[in-house]
């Protein structure tokens, strides 16, 4: 028997799939309202994928053993090692031929897919300014703050995080950026309680109603390269630092025009695909997950880290 013959492995995967999708586990681990809505839901990707692979478009489509390799490798290479591979292979009911059989299945109804949205109709620039011009909000920026900050946190079970050692402790650091503010990411790595110390307190840019309302009341009134004095908000002490400023703007329609026609491009090509597969024999409900695969994303369950 070939990789592509073994159709009981295929719904298995199916199964894992649709598992992995609507609830991040796999099978054995859902309970049996779960298990019921992830074999429904499977029942139908597998319905659907076969109505394709039954199409004139699919008997053209000839998948490489190049390309049946990339997909098996970008499973394989989630894994510390070929052990808690095949383990995890196992733990799903599925071994090396019966993944590639599934692989290969999925790859082809991929490319399928593909084939077919590329017969949506092509964005004309007329399309794009009529978008640009019936939704002027979504082209509309506010003024934003590159920002850096750093944080000490209020805890009163340690004698370092007491409201009073935490704001001695913020006040010090104020004291220090005051006079040396070229310090501020050396200072953030080495002393803020915030995850974003690792890259020196940045938090990117802002814009307003973002921050806690005490953080963007100082925020938004510093200066490009000022730091602030130190700022309580309701979980601790903050130093913000207001890198440079970026002014309101609305973006033209000469810079908006690559977005909006991505935009338009995809909903083409996802109409173009519904269109299609609505019109295959016993048309069934279309989930979104056999729509857009715009490449192979196999599943995962128990990967090492």
């Amino acid at each position: 028997m070939t990789a592509t013959e073994k159709p009981i492995q295929l719904e298995t995967y199916n199964l894992l799939r649709a598992a992995l999708a609507l609830f991040k586990k796999s099978p054995d681990e859902l309970a049996e309202a779960e298990l019921q809505q992830a074999r429904t839901q499977a029942l139908n990707e597998f319905k659907i994928e076969s109505r394709v692979l039954n199409t004139p478009e699919a008997a053209a489509v000839v998948i490489s053993d190049r390309e049946l390799q990339q997909a098996y490798q970008e499973i394989r290479g989630r894994y510390d090692d070929e052990a808690a591979f095949f383990s995890d292979l196992e733990k799903n009911r599925l071994d090396k031929d019966s993944l590639q059989a599934a692989l290969h299945r999925q790859c082809k109804v991929n490319t399928v897919l593909e084939l077919v949205a590329s017969r949506a109709p092509t964005i004309s620039d007329a399309d794009i300014g009529i978008y640009y011009h019936l939704h002027p909000d979504q082209f509309n920026r506010p003024e934003r703050r590159e920002v850096c900050h750093i944080f000490i946190s209020v805890n009163p079970d340690y004698a370092e995080n007491t409201p009073e050692a935490a704001l001695s402790r913020a006040q010090a650091l104020a004291d220090k950026l005051h006079k040396k503010p070229h310090k501020f990411a050396d200072l953030a790595l080495k002393h803020s309680e915030c995850p974003t110390a690792l890259q020196g307190g940045v938090l990117g840019a802002v814009p307003r109603g973002t921050l806690y309302h005490e953080l963007d009341a100082v925020l938004f009134n510093l200066k490009p390269g000022e730091i602030s004095d130190v700022v309580q908000s309701e979980i601790g002490f903050h130093i913000l630092l207001c890198k440079s400023i970026h002014k309101a703007e609305t973006l033209s329609l000469a810079k908006a025009t690559p977005k909006i026609r991505q935009l338009m491009n995809d909903r083409a090509r996802r109409t173009c695909q519904r269109a299609w597969l609505a019109g295959l024999a016993n048309p069934a409900i279309v989930p979104d997950i056999a729509l857009s695969p715009a490449s192979v994303q196999p599943p995962e369950s128990g990967e090492s880290e």
